[in-house]
């Protein structure tokens, strides 16, 4: 079949067609609604430095944020512009970007070309080919590719609250534990000075070997407990760097305070704290939005499911002993042996696979929530009951036997032996408010995600981060 200007208006419409669906790459654009979101959900600014100028003004604010003693929040928005981590996973942003433009842009076309002889007879063919499948489904593909996207951009916001949940809770124990230490050196110069005493005491025969024998084994326990301590706050010290992504200079300038914050006066009342987990939780949406792109999916599998392969081509044949000839050539797959009901049944287990998870999701939030709600109330009560009962009253005794003392009717040791019995009550207090604070953070964590080492969390991430078959496929 010979034509002439059917093929020309065929490929002014292709060409139209690849002009209008032409896709730019925008990977700040897929950045936007990230670094917005974060701002509403922690009030803190996140980053993706992409060239050395940006590396510098990140590396500025960080250096002016560890100016000062590190608070919690500032322990966030570090974390948030400075750890590596969460940077490298950013870059899939780039790479969804770029699969984005792919599914949007039209299939590249084929050219062919052949030449045969037969005695003195030349013949010429050319082909030019399009691949019509591939058109037809071109506008659910860029669909798919774009809920991938987005798909992709909520699971990173969840990675943005893990990375600000384990900044704020690494912090608190950092400073828990350089609280603890301070407490710890008083311990230990009690425990030196009643030893010393004892000691002292047993060679002029004022106390028998016994007593100075235990003296001296609290001394040894102190010194123990010193050693620890001290161990204990090096290493919540580091953590938190690793953390924040600190090293060098930055390492350096990293100054902790030397307390936690004070005990607030009262608790916060959740008393729609299902609710608002299930209507704020990140993990819940990123399930919601996995079910909707499997279901996406599936429509574009059941839309290719009888036609994968459908090629419309251009020919041209021409011989030195015959006129030049012209037409169109379509070929497409038969589907004799392969009628896409296995692509079909795997697209729809997938569909159904998911709309379990996202269940599952729903319930481990509920659960969470309730669970972290709990353990908030309890820690507050536990702190609070330290804080305005057993350090106080322990107060009132050091008051009351310093003025035995003083009217000796208790001895030096006594007197020690009560010091000591207070610097461990407060101990405690410092444990009970660290507690409360992680509690607290873990709260702040189950109304916006998963809390980390859930079963729930991790469920989520497996099934929102599983690969998705192309629909076009074999």
């Amino acid at each position: 079949m010979t034509l002439s200007h059917p093929p020309l208006r065929l490929l002014t419409l292709l060409a139209a067609l690849g002009l209008g669906g032409c896709a730019s790459l925008a990977p700040e654009a897929g950045f936007a609604p990230l670094q917005q979101q974060t701002r509403q959900l922690l009030d803190k600014d996140l980053a993706w430095p992409r060239d050395e100028a940006a590396q510098a003004q990140i590396e500025q604010r960080v250096q002016a944020l560890l100016a000062q003693h590190l608070s919690s929040d500032s322990a966030v928005q570090i974390a948030l512009l400075n750890h590596r981590g969460l940077r490298a996973a950013l870059f899939e942003l780039g790479v969804l970007d770029a699969e984005r433009v792919q599914a949007a842009r039209l299939p590249n076309p084929g050219f062919s070309i052949g030449r045969m002889s037969k005695g003195d007879e030349r013949e010429i063919e050319r082909g030019l080919h399009f691949n019509l499948a591939r058109l037809l489904s071109l506008a659910s593909a860029a669909d798919v590719a774009q809920r991938r996207l987005s798909q992709t951009r909520q699971n990173l916001a969840l990675q943005v609250l893990a990375v600000a949940a384990e900044a704020r809770q690494r912090h608190i124990q950092a400073v828990a534990a350089r609280e603890q230490l301070h407490y710890a050196r008083q311990v230990m110069e009690a425990g030196e000075a009643s030893a010393e005493l004892a000691r002292r005491m047993a060679e002029v025969g004022n106390v028998s070997r016994l007593r100075q024998a235990r003296e001296h084994a609290f001394y040894a326990d102190a010194a123990l407990g010193l050693a620890r301590a001290e161990l204990q706050a090096a290493l919540q010290t580091e953590a938190l760097a690793r953390t924040l992504g600190l090293w060098g200079e930055q390492r350096a300038a990293l100054k902790l305070p030397e307390r936690l914050p004070d005990l607030p006066a009262q608790a916060r009342e959740l008393p729609g704290v299902e609710q608002q987990a299930i209507e704020q939780r990140l993990d819940v949406q990123a399930a919601r939005q996995a079910t909707a792109l499997r279901a996406a999916e599936l429509g574009l599998t059941r839309q290719t499911r009888f036609i994968n392969v459908l090629e419309l081509g251009l020919a041209r044949n021409s011989s030195n002993e015959a006129p030049t000839q012209r037409g169109i050539e379509l070929s497409l797959e038969l589907p004799l042996f392969d009628w896409g009901e296995a692509r079909n049944a795997r697209a729809k287990a997938l569909y159904m696979q998911q709309l379990a998870r996202t269940a599952e999701v729903a319930i481990n939030a509920r659960s969470q929530a309730r669970e972290a709600y709990l353990r908030y109330r309890s820690a507050h009560e536990i702190a609070l009951h330290h804080a305005r009962e057993i350090v106080p009253n322990r107060q009132r005794i050091a008051d009351e036997n310093l003025l035995r003392y003083n009217g000796m009717l208790i001895g030096t040791l006594e007197l020690l032996a009560d010091a000591r019995l207070q610097i461990a009550a407060v101990a405690t207090a410092i444990e009970a408010k660290r507690d409360f604070l992680l509690a607290e953070a873990e709260l702040e964590q189950a109304l916006l995600g998963p809390v980390a080492g859930s079963a729930g969390g991790s469920a989520s991430s497996s099934a929102s981060s599983a690969p998705a078959e192309p629909a076009g496929g074999h």
